[in-house]
């Protein structure tokens, strides 16, 4: 046995454009995407209903599918985050990530040594993998979420640390920071993200956004290699649309 390849990882690394979701919170909803051909599944664990006893399950379905499993935490908490790995899960992501500091924390928690300070474990992903701890690393997954107007201040200094593969600019919170609750359109909030995102790939790094079916193209031809959407949005304008053609006539 060896680690399980890492999708998204590997393909980031190769310099090309990621498709993740996020929604899906059981096996089964997870093998309906599996076909779709989508690089990876974001767990949802801090606004949803993902919990460590789920982690198992959840991430065996993407297994199967060769998706990555990319659990998204409440916390930055190094031992939030290696038990998140420890359960299954093929990368986390980090909330509110807003100093050069709080960046390195997602590192150490997220890598054994001498990268990070990952407790020293197993994981589902290590069954019958040997040396493990010393071979993890390589398909381990960080992203941290760039969503206070703090963490634009601060950008070049988080863009410094080393082993996140992601740098995200979530737009509602950051629209929020920045006295614009609600309202993600706004030019001041627009002209932000896109700042944002720009410095990211100056620095050499891998920028990643929410998008949707209208502004994905925008994003894409911007550069911006991991793309992520909500499959709520297509439930929502599916439903929309059926409706609306049942009433065409």
């Amino acid at each position: 046995m060896t680690v399980r390849p890492n999708r998204v990882k590997q393909k980031l690394a190769a310099g090309e454009t990621v498709y993740v979701v996020s929604g899906p919170s059981n096996a089964d909803w997870i093998d309906q995407f599996g076909p779709v051909g989508f690089d990876g599944i974001w767990l949802e664990g801090e606004h949803g209903p993902v919990d460590f006893a789920d982690i198992s399950d959840l991430t065996r379905a993407c297994d199967l599918w060769g998706m990555t499993s990319i659990l998204r935490i409440n916390q930055n908490e190094q031992a939030m985050i290696y038990r998140a790995l420890d359960r299954g899960v093929q990368g986390v992501c980090v909330p509110h990530v807003n100093t050069r500091e709080e960046a390195q924390n997602v590192v150490d928690g997220g890598k054994f040594a001498p990268l990070g300070k990952r407790g020293l474990y197993g994981s589902r992903q290590g069954y019958g993998v040997s040396d493990y701890v010393n071979k993890a690393n390589e398909q381990t997954f960080l992203m941290v979420l760039i969503e206070d107007i703090v963490a634009i201040g601060n950008l070049d200094e988080i863009l410094e640390v080393d082993a996140i593969d992601v740098f995200f600019v979530a737009p509602s919170d950051l629209a929020a920071s920045m006295g614009h609750l609600g309202a993600v359109d706004h030019p001041d909030v627009q002209h932000t993200i896109d700042s944002a995102l720009a410095r990211i790939q100056e620095r050499g790094r891998v920028a990643g956004t929410l998008t949707t079916n209208d502004n994905v193209g925008k994003y894409a031809a911007a550069g911006v290699r991991f793309l992520f959407t909500l499959a709520e949005h297509w439930i929502r304008v599916g439903a929309n649309e059926f409706r609306d053609r049942s009433q065409a006539n």
